[in-house]
């Protein structure tokens, strides 16, 4: 049988079902992503031994990475609202490679701060896939199921992040290299070789990237994807009102929440991982290698803990399930904070199971209902990617202040959990604008069958 042609419904966003190809295909660029977040994990251990920096130091590869997603994160909204979801994404795609070439120069020079300004322009790539990936991920069928397919796409997430952490640590860590103390020992020219060996390790991982992005912009670039902008065929739905939509956002007590709920959230989970790796190395005595090992199993855990939240999130409304992972997760915290033995490292694993729903189950909720103010909407919520720069810096203070004690710092991520489970409470009370159990009437068709067309 036939299956009913995909069509807008009357309000112009939502479809009635969602096209698979073209649904997938932006699944993909979730892993993308993530594959460059979880580097820069495999990244912080390694320059902070190659330039000799405090925990403090290491963490703005943090910095510079989600400073990114704040500068353009309304830019890229621009783009959409006077473009398309698509050509935003190219874009990204486009800044997201020439930050991987970037890191060419910067191991040539061997200086930190180009480093810190290619990954800077990563993230400005990344800023523009995300704004629009993450909306349009809500888009692309029922309004009914919106939260539950922005949860769908956040399960490759992880599944990106786990090869990026494999690939960081069998390219750029290697056998052999030098400990801190072994460097310190060293004449200066003795240890400057090494350091520029461990340097330009980091290199292998981001060749292989440069080819997957490329290819990925081709065949991003022959598939067809529907607007999803409104069905305002005058183009007066497309004006840029930057400030009215601010003022009007401002003025929504539960889109304000949600933006704070983000900006704790992801500062806690970059946290999280920034420094799990220095954890390992701490309480088990590891390498940087076989403490990566630990991280890799701290995304599978992730991956997990957003497929089972997938499943809950067909039986149980998405506030609930929130709430019941973070309270699982700021337990782990404590245990971690706590036990000084090689458990913690474990109960931090576990923290990233509970994890799973967070990102993008505030980020569903938050946009749900916001109509016009969507595309704006969803840049401010990926503005709120920020904590993901500050939240880490916090940690390393503590870390420095406190003779090198990482387990402390861990408390840190636990304080920014409490406050996503007031948010998940706050969403059961507030359940916000009613959403249609079958989609609205069509009024616009299109034929996604031919994935080959253009925009």
């Amino acid at each position: 049988m036939k299956k009913e042609p995909i069509r807008q419904a009357v309000d112009g966003y939502y479809l009635n079902r969602t096209p698979l190809f073209a649904f997938t295909l932006l699944c993909c660029l979730f892993a993308l992503w993530g594959g460059a977040a979880t580097m820069n994990d495999v990244l912080i251990a390694q320059f902070r031994k190659s330039f000799f920096l405090t925990d403090f130091e290491s963490a703005f590869v943090q910095s510079a990475f989600y400073l990114g997603y704040f500068v353009l994160a309304i830019p890229a909204a621009t783009v959409v609202r006077k473009f398309s979801y698509k050509k935003t994404i190219l874009i990204g795609l486009f800044l997201y490679i020439c930050g991987c070439l970037l890191f060419f120069p910067a191991a040539s020079f061997a200086r930190y701060g180009l480093f810190l300004i290619a990954l800077f322009v990563i993230a400005a790539g990344l800023s523009f896939l995300e704004t629009a990936a993450n909306t349009y991920s809500t888009l692309l069928g029922p309004q009914a199921s919106s939260t539950r397919r922005i949860n769908i796409s956040q399960t490759f997430y992880p599944v990106g992040a786990m090869f990026g952490v494999f690939m960081g640590s069998m390219l750029i860590f290697k056998e052999g290299d030098a400990s801190h103390a072994q460097l310190a020992a060293m004449s200066a020219v003795e240890a400057h070789v090494h350091q520029l060996a461990m340097i330009r390790a980091t290199l292998s991982p981001y060749k292989w990237m440069v080819a997957v992005l490329v290819l990925v912009f081709i065949i991003f670039a022959l598939t067809r994807y529907p607007a999803c902008k409104g069905n305002n065929t005058s183009g007066a739905s497309h004006k840029i009102d930057l400030l009215g939509t601010v003022t009007r956002l401002s003025r929504n007590r539960r889109f304000v929440i949600g933006v704070i709920a983000e900006f704790l959230y992801v500062g806690a989970q970059v946290g999280i991982w920034s420094f799990t790796i220095r954890l390992a190395m701490q309480i088990g005595d590891l390498s940087e290698r076989h403490a990566s090992y630990y991280l890799l199993l701290t995304f599978f855990a992730f991956f997990v803990g957003k497929f089972t939240a997938n499943l809950f999130m067909k039986r149980y409304s998405p506030a609930k399930v929130l709430i019941v992972y973070s309270v699982l997760c700021i337990a782990m915290l404590a245990y971690t904070l706590s036990v000084h033995n090689i458990t913690a490292i474990y109960t931090a694993i576990g923290a990233s199971l509970f994890l799973g729903p967070g990102w993008a189950t505030i980020y569903g909720l938050t946009l749900t209902g916001l109509g016009r103010d969507t595309e704006y909407g969803g840049s401010i919520l990926v503005m709120s990617i920020i904590g993901g720069a500050i939240i880490p810096l916090i940690q390393g203070l503590i870390s420095d202040h406190t003779d090198g004690n990482m387990q402390l710092a861990f408390i840190v991520p636990l304080i920014c959990y409490i406050a996503v489970v007031l948010f998940g409470f706050y969403c059961l009370r507030n359940p916000g604008p009613q959403v249609a159990s079958t989609p609205a009437p069509a009024t616009q068709a299109m034929d996604t069958h031919n994935t080959t067309a253009g925009v």
